[in-house]
């Protein structure tokens, strides 16, 4: 009987020490929802990410609407510090709801207006169940739209930079967003 407790304890022992460090690995609930967005986790022998040391980036964005202060905080919340290998950087903006990485930057604003000449299926890319409107016509640069999210997503890409930065941050904004039928411009 001994000898099976033994053999009991040897087996059990490993198996309750590897559940804790799996645990804490996938981020065991602290009780504090928002601590990962606030303090990106650091991993022993690295530095956590941080903003690029680069001026404030003025970024005209609309008026806020109530639509906007409802669903953009979680967009907000979600917003990686590094993405397609450029770090974030600060932004002067009227609106809590813009974000920016890099240089020449990317910039993201959530709550803005329904893109001008969208019409619903004639020019809508799709990227992770996250529908685009993709608008080209700013040879400095290609603004894409979400068109099926309770509130419109702007992320405007410096000319040459390819649809990386959008694929990457789709993910992020279906978590975000609940979808939403499309709905074309009049």
């Amino acid at each position: 009987m001994r000898r099976i407790a033994l053999i009991a304890t040897a087996v059990l022992v490993p198996v309750v020490i590897a559940l804790v460090i799996l645990a804490n690995v996938l981020g065991g609930d602290t009780g504090d929802d928002d601590a990962e967005a606030r303090n990106p986790a650091e991993i022993e022998g690295t530095a956590a990410p941080e903003r690029a040391d680069l001026p404030p980036l003025p970024v005209e964005v609309p008026p806020v609407t109530p639509e906007a202060d409802e669903f953009c905080p979680a967009v907000m919340r979600t917003l990686p510090l590094e993405l397609a290998g450029e770090q974030s950087r600060p932004v002067e903006s009227d609106s809590p709801f813009a974000y920016a990485w890099g240089e020449p930057p990317v910039v993201l604003v959530c709550g803005v207006d329904r893109p001008a000449g969208w019409v619903v299926g004639a020019s809508a890319i799709q990227i992770n169940g996250v529908q685009w409107h993709v608008d080209t016509s700013d040879p400095d640069s290609t603004v894409w739209t979400t068109v099926d999210r309770p509130v419109y997503v702007e992320v405007s890409l410096p000319a040459g930079v390819d649809s990386a930065p959008v694929t990457a941050l789709t993910p992020a904004l279906a978590e975000a967003l609940p979808y939403r039928e499309p709905v074309p411009g009049e």
